[in-house]
Formats: structure tokens, C-alpha cells, sequence
């Protein structure tokens, strides 16, 4: 089986519920289990939360997700054309955050990862961060 979707929308809040329930139900043609879906919609509800609140601190920009299944494994891409990262490494590290003054805990990336099988990240000051993140679902 193959499939292929994209969305853009803009970096508000109320947008990350739209897009993790998008990739969800995009989802459900793989048969996926509650805790699969679920383990897909924190991941992508972590990724879009960093495109809005790190990607554009002081602004609203432009997201794009796409998502892709062949046969039983599903890709994602969430992209902002945003701020980017100025150390990659170092985001990723476990309880590191560039907010501490509002209270975030610096385990997005992390979460990410516990719920799929592979995130990668790339950025690039002022051009923005793309989050590849891949599930193979357990047939």
C-alpha cells in the first residue's frame, strides 16, 4: 500500500490538535493499535508545538507536514520556515530548553523519539527546522 498527504497552516496554537488528529486519521489505514495512533500523536503534537513556539517566537509562519505511508510504515515531515536551531545536538539532549522563563521542560525531542522508531532533525538559522520522523506499525 502507498499514500501520500500534506497540509500547510499557519504557527497557532490551535493548529497542533488539527494536525496531530490529520496524521492520526491518515494513519488508520495501516490498521494501526490505540497505542500506536497515540504514540504517532504525541510525536507530532511535540514537533508541531516546537515549530509554534520555538520556530516563531514573535510571529506567525507558515507549517508544513506531510506524511507518507508504504505498506506498514508511516514517514512524517513537519517543517517551519521559522528561527532554526543554532546547536541541534544540544536540543536534542534530554531537559534542555531555550524557554526555561515559561516553565517548558525540554523533553519534546526526547518524547519524540521514545514514540518512534527514528527522528532526525535538521535547521538552519533563519531558514527554519525540518522533523523527519518515522513508525513502522506491528502487523
Amino acid at each position: 500500500m502507498y499514500n501520500k498527504m500534506s497540509l500547510n497552516f499557519l504557527s497557532l496554537s490551535e493548529n497542533e490538535a488539527f494536525a496531530r488528529n490529520v496524521i492520526a486519521m491518515f494513519s488508520l489505514s495501516i490498521n494501526p493499535t490505540l497505542n500506536e495512533i497515540s504514540d504517532v500523536k504525541t510525536a507530532v503534537s511535540e514537533a508541531v508545538t516546537n515549530a509554534i513556539v520555538h520556530g516563531y517566537p514573535d510571529t506567525v509562519g507558515s507549517i508544513d507536514v506531510e506524511a507518507e505511508i508504504q505498506d506498514d510504515i508511516l514517514h512524517i515531515i513537519i517543517r517551519d520556515y521559522g528561527v532554526g536551531i543554532n546547536n541541534v545536538e544540544e536540543v536534542l539532549e534530554p531537559f534542555y530548553t531555550t524557554k526555561p522563563e515559561e516553565e517548558r521542560s525540554g523533553m519534546g525531542f526526547t518524547i519524540m523519539k521514545n514514540f518512534m522508531d527514528k527522528v532526525t532533525v535538521e535547521s538552519k538559522i533563519n531558514k527554519g527546522t525540518i522533523v523527519k520522523m518515522t513508525k513502522t506499525f506491528k502487523k
